[in-house]
């Protein structure tokens, strides 16, 4: 960690205690509780009906233990200024150290910020990589994002079979995320060849 990042953390410790209101103590977040946040996207919102009481607790786990759950959560509060003070430069180092560990969450959402211009300047081929990468480890979200970015031009048609056999194959409740990932297979099948297709299918009949 650089001396810029080093003296950034040592302010954010020192106004600490400002965002620490009283209260009836919070228990700190499991893994298992704040992954299902993230996935969720209610991981900023929790930290604030906490009451912003777990700030110090989730500083220690991002940067002293480096669990990747903590990194994304306390980038996400970094970025967006959630019970600490807006640092977009800070956070987005976080969220680039939950990335590298693996966080689908944190792969996906850099794809989408470097897609959409937002923190970064419009990056196509880093937002194709982060989201081929949350995509490849199960992230739907990614699925869906990184199928609309191919359908509008982004990547390259030798990303179609990864794109469709990843929508193909995911099992999904919500009857309406069915639907527009049935609608993003059919757009995809129109620029397929017919045995890549097949090829796809077969692959799930026999899995």
């Amino acid at each position: 960690m650089n001396l810029k990042i080093i003296i950034r953390l040592g302010l954010i410790l020192l106004s600490l205690p400002a965002y620490a209101k009283l209260g009836t103590p919070i228990p700190v977040y499991t893994e298992v509780e704040l992954i299902e946040l993230i996935e969720k996207n209610q991981h900023l919102q929790r930290v604030k009906s906490d009451n912003c009481q777990l700030v110090e607790d989730i500083l220690a786990r991002a940067s002293r233990a480096s669990l990747p759950s903590y990194e994304f959560l306390y980038g996400d509060m970094l970025t967006w200024g959630v019970c600490v003070n807006q640092d977009v430069e800070l956070g987005i180092h976080y969220m680039k150290r939950a990335a590298v560990q693996g966080l689908p969450a944190a792969l996906e959402q850099l794809g989408r910020y470097y897609a959409r211009g937002l923190f970064f300047q419009p990056n196509k081929e880093r937002a194709m990589f982060y989201l081929r990468k949350a995509s490849a480890i199960g992230n739907l979200n990614a699925k869906i994002y990184f199928a609309e970015l191919l359908l509008s031009e982004y990547g390259s048609p030798l990303d179609y079979e990864d794109a469709y056999h990843w929508l193909h194959n995911s099992s999904v409740a919500d009857k309406s995320v069915r639907k527009k990932i049935s609608t993003l297979c059919k757009s995809l099948e129109m620029r397929m060849p017919a045995n890549i297709i097949r090829r796809v299918k077969n692959q799930e009949r026999f899995q």
